[in-house]
C-alpha cells in the first residue's frame, strides 16, 4: 500500500509542531531540530515540515511506496506518458536512506516517488536527482537541502 508525501516549509518549527500535532491530534513519528514528519494512517500520509525551504509552504508531494517494483512501475507509466523523470537513485534526504526519483507535474509542482531503507543522523545533502527532474523549479534551492 502507498501513501501520499507532502512536504511543506515553515518559518516556525515549534509552531509548526504544535499545529499539526493538534490538527492529527498525534505526535510527530520524527523531530530533528529543523525537521518533523507525521507517518499517519489516517488519514495516511507521511507529512513533512521543515525550515529547510526555499520559500514557506508547499516544497514537494510524493508518494511512498513499499517496495522498489512499485516505485519503478510509477517511473516507467510517467515514461510512457512522456513525462520526463530522474534516474532512481539512492541517496539521503529528510532523514532517512530511500531509493527514488523525482517529476515535475506541468504545472511545475515537483514529486518525489520513493522506498524508505532506514533512518539517517544527516537531514541530506544528495540533490541531484531533484535538480535533473525539477530543472528551474529547483535550480535556486539550498545546496545543503535534499528535498
Amino acid at each position: 500500500m502507498k501513501r501520499l508525501h507532502l512536504h511543506l516549509s515553515v518559518p516556525d518549527l515549534e509552531q509548526g509542531i504544535k499545529f499539526y500535532s493538534t490538527l492529527f491530534a498525534s505526535k510527530p513519528s520524527k523531530v530533528k531540530s529543523d525537521y518533523a514528519k507525521w507517518q499517519l494512517d489516517d488519514p495516511r500520509v507521511n507529512f513533512a515540515i521543515s525550515t529547510r525551504g526555499d520559500a514557506i509552504g508547499l516544497d514537494h508531494l510524493g508518494i511512498q511506496a513499499e517496495a522498489d517494483a512499485d516505485v519503478i512501475e510509477t517511473q516507467q507509466r510517467l515514461k510512457a506518458a512522456s513525462f520526463p523523470t530522474s534516474d532512481i537513485d539512492s541517496g539521503v534526504c529528510c532523514y532517512a536512506e530511500s531509493n527514488r526519483f523525482w517529476a515535475v507535474d506541468p504545472a511545475g509542482i515537483p514529486w518525489e516517488n520513493f522506498v524508505t531503507m532506514k533512518d539517517a543522523e544527516v537531514y541530506g545533502v544528495d540533490k541531484q536527482s531533484r535538480d535533473s527532474a525539477c530543472g528551474d523549479t529547483a535550480a535556486t534551492a539550498d545546496s545543503a537541502s535534499c528535498c
